[in-house]
């Protein structure tokens, strides 16, 4: 597995929902390569953090910047 694909696959791999091959190679890259183990920790941390924040407590402001960088976000 390259950097590349394990940055696709984190979000699924944090849900728990990779088949057991892919999750696999996706176990053994990160036991060789330390900037995807920082990588994972790190999405981990932010998805812990941001999960305690309540909707109502953010600012119209910053509720509108958000949901504008999701949809502006570059997809492929």
């Amino acid at each position: 597995m390259t950097c590349a694909e394990l940055v696709e696959l984190v979000t699924a791999f944090l849900e728990g929902a990779l088949d057991p091959d892919t999750e696999r190679r996706f176990i053994e890259h990160l036991a060789i390569c330390d900037g995807c183990e920082t990588y994972v920790d790190q999405m981990r941390r932010t998805v812990a953090e941001v999960g305690q924040v309540e909707p109502e407590s953010l600012s119209d402001e910053t509720r509108d910047r958000l949901l504008e960088a999701f949809r502006t976000f570059p997809r492929e």
